[in-house]
């Protein structure tokens, strides 16, 4: 993997996903990207993921409750919440669950960034 923390990107919108992919690996991270939630807890890159960064609202589970489902289970990765329909409920709610940041699409990259070496810091 090298010294580059890997960015789990997850989205059921494969064009946002592909966008939000190239950005950051446009920050210089590594990045994996999954459709949805299931398709990333059975993937090998759990294990690796240093940074979360997941869609609010996808089919099956959302980035919300895929976030507390790894709390539950102990692991511990520091999740960015991003959606298009941003609101300050739904951001309250996220931050009071453990989320890093909430961010409204499209994303800016400098929020991004900052969001990003937030939680990398939150996992050191």
């Amino acid at each position: 993997m090298g010294s580059r923390p890997l960015v789990a990107i997850i989205d059921d919108d494969e064009s946002a996903r592909e966008a939000i992919a190239a950005l950051v690996r446009s920050l210089g991270f590594l990045v994996a990207e999954f459709a949805d939630a299931a398709a990333f807890l059975q993937s090998d890159s759990l294990a690796q993921t240093a940074c979360l960064l997941v869609d609010m609202w996808m089919p099956g589970m959302t980035g919300l409750a895929l976030h507390q489902h790894l709390r539950s289970a102990g692991t511990m990765v520091p999740t960015i919440i991003v959606t298009v329909h941003a609101t300050e409920a739904g951001r309250a709610s996220a931050l009071d669950a453990g989320v890093c940041c909430y961010l409204p699409k499209p994303l800016e990259p400098e929020a991004l960034l900052a969001c990003i070496l937030k939680a990398l810091a939150n996992r050191a």
